[in-house]
């Protein structure tokens, strides 16, 4: 049996190169997606060495491209959106719009088709969410307004973006590519294509509605009636990649808009968060697969060959791109500060521009060099974001702190009205608010006991708000989050994640900072009790043995049984 195949050649030294060099990234406080783009150059055609197969590596891209949009549909939230609707909507279209022209007048002063410009233009105006999230959550502005305004902007343009994947090969012959759809470049037929392609989108838009929001939830609750739960996260896999290649295959749609589609109707059903939770780390792998194919698309001679237009795309990114969305927010009444932060925060392109560049490319509407140009700006933007943020939010910080002096018609008074106050102290934190966490929590509630969960799902965290327990947004292994709870003042601590080598480190973290502290932890083996007690841990409930603990309390007092309570154990 051979063993030396392209493809698991691709996946190890793909991955293992991702993964060495997006822990470097990690290390040198830049986003991790740095590192694996620069892999995908390590094993691509344009560097020495080893070389992937560039076919396979596209088509795990695609299964990438599946699993981030769906992971995008499964986060969608429409009423944190319709919070900020007004500048989101206004802020990102006009984004696009204006960025997509200059793009466009670039194309026409070098003398370039205008489909080039405007791909260029479309790749160039859209933010990446990945990096922005990111940001947000390591400054924790995710609770801000500034978060709120930044992340309605980006699913703003990711919608705007999924609807450009669509439309992009009905229009492929009018801006000079390749004809997908039997159009011409004329009017009449591009404005048949185009109608027919939202007929297309309409009937699976309509009979996702009709019948894939009954059918998938209700057959997801029959798998989770089984107990299994591996063939639960198979089965949220197969409806995720079901439905994308389904919607391919019957109504010409993009695997996007598919896979998208079903996220949103698994995130309205009550297993949205288990198919999350479970579906992420396939979702993650085959995402960082999907940017080592991009790396490996991009040829770094274009650095040398082409500086000035690598300096002009990376400015039009960092520079244009924030003037524009500065302007934009303090139109809108905001303060110069929170204005200043949303721009520098959006002032990056990631994983739809490398979408709608590689879709470009395979309509023959983008050359080569343009794509790279793209993902030259791409990894610059990324690599120099961070560092910009930082800048700027440390000259901005006091002033957000500050009591808000202007009148924006969306402008909280408590930018901090989610924070743990300054004089909370003596109460108990409880990290994770998921089935056992939130249980706990309440009863802890109703004995009168102060309550701060630490959690980094956005429906959870809204949940425990809704119940009014004061809640940190992020995971307990940052030591930002850790230290927002206030545990140098807590009483208590009990870790209800089920995740006992993450709780580990944290308790080791949280004990440092208070040493009288009393902590108690979750565990699902000998193994994690021990792993937990030495990290710091007062306790460990091993779940199984406590609900043998329980069913035999309530065995022995049923009638049967209720005499062999005084009885003596055998040999005893």
């Amino acid at each position: 049996m051979p063993h030396n195949t392209d493809l698991i050649s691709l996946i190890a030294v793909g991955l293992g190169i991702a993964f060495l060099l997006g822990l470097l990234a990690q290390k040198l406080r830049l986003s991790p997606l740095v590192g694996y783009l620069l892999a995908g150059i390590v094993v691509g055609p344009y560097t020495p060495g080893f070389s992937a197969d560039q076919d396979l590596a596209n088509q795990l891209s695609e299964i990438g491209v599946m699993l981030l949009m769906f992971g995008v549909g499964l986060h969608f939230s429409l009423k944190e959106l319709m919070e900020v609707r007004a500048i989101a909507f206004i802020g990102a279209i006009s984004r696009i719009v204006l960025i997509t022209a200059l793009g466009w007048l670039l194309a026409w002063f070098f003398h370039l088709p205008d489909g080039v410009g405007i791909m260029l233009g479309l790749a160039l105006s859209i933010a990446s969410t990945v990096v922005l999230l990111r940001t947000l959550e390591e400054y924790r502005l995710l609770d801000n307004k500034i978060g709120r305004i930044a992340i309605g902007w980006v699913v703003v343009e990711d919608l705007a973006m999924v609807l450009a994947l669509v439309l992009l090969p009905a229009l492929a012959s009018a801006l000079g590519g390749q004809d997908t759809t039997g159009a011409t470049a004329n009017s009449g037929s591009v404005g048949n294509a185009m109608l027919v392609t939202f007929g297309k989108v309409g009937a699976f838009i309509a009979m996702m509605l009709l019948v894939g929001r009954r059918v998938i939830p209700w057959l997801l609750e029959r798998v989770a009636g089984t107990g299994s739960r591996e063939l639960f996260t198979l089965c949220v896999l197969a409806v995720a990649m079901g439905v994308a290649y389904g919607a391919a295959a019957m109504f010409d749609v993009s695997f996007a808009l598919g896979s998208f589609f079903a996220g949103m109707l698994l995130h309205e059903s009550e297993f949205g968060q288990k198919a999350a939770s479970d579906s992420l780390p396939l979702r993650d792998a085959f995402a960082v697969l999907f940017f080592v194919a991009v790396g490996m698309l991009f040829d770094p001679a274009v650095l040398i060959e082409q500086p000035l237009q690598v300096l002009g795309t990376f400015l039009i990114i960092v520079l244009v791109k924030a003037w524009l969305t500065y302007f934009i927010v303090r139109r809108f009444g905001y303060s110069k500060s929170k204005a200043v932060l949303v721009a520098v925060s959006l002032a990056q392109i990631g994983e739809f521009s490398f979408i709608l560049a590689g879709l470009g490319v395979s309509l023959k509407i983008l050359p080569q060099d343009t794509h790279d140009l793209i993902l030259a700006g791409a990894l610059l933007s990324i690599i120099f974001n961070p560092f910009i943020f930082s800048f700027f939010y440390r000259r901005h910080k006091d002033a957000l702190t500050a009591k808000p002096i202007d009148n924006a018609p969306l402008q909280p008074d408590g930018d901090g009205a989610y924070r743990v106050p300054e004089d909370t102290g003596d109460h108990t934190i409880v990290v994770g608010y998921g089935r056992v966490g939130s249980h706990l929590a309440g009863l802890l509630q109703q004995q009168g006991v102060t309550v701060v969960v630490i959690e980094e799902d956005d429906d959870r965290v809204r949940a425990a708000r809704l119940a009014g327990i004061v809640t940190v947004r992020g995971n307990t292994a940052s030591e930002p989050v850790l230290l927002e709870a206030r545990p140098e003042t807590a009483q208590l601590a009990v870790f209800a994640i089920p995740r006992a080598l993450e709780a580990g480190e944290a308790i080791a973290r949280l004990r440092a900072l208070n040493p009288s502290i009393t902590v108690l932890a979750r565990a699902h083996s000998e193994g994690e009790v021990r792993h937990l007690l030495q990290h710091g841990a007062d306790g460990a409930v091993l779940a199984e043995r406590e609900l043998a603990h329980s069913l035999n309390e309530m065995i022995m007092a049923t009638p049967p049984y209720r005499g062999l309570r005084s009885k003596p154990a055998a040999g005893g």
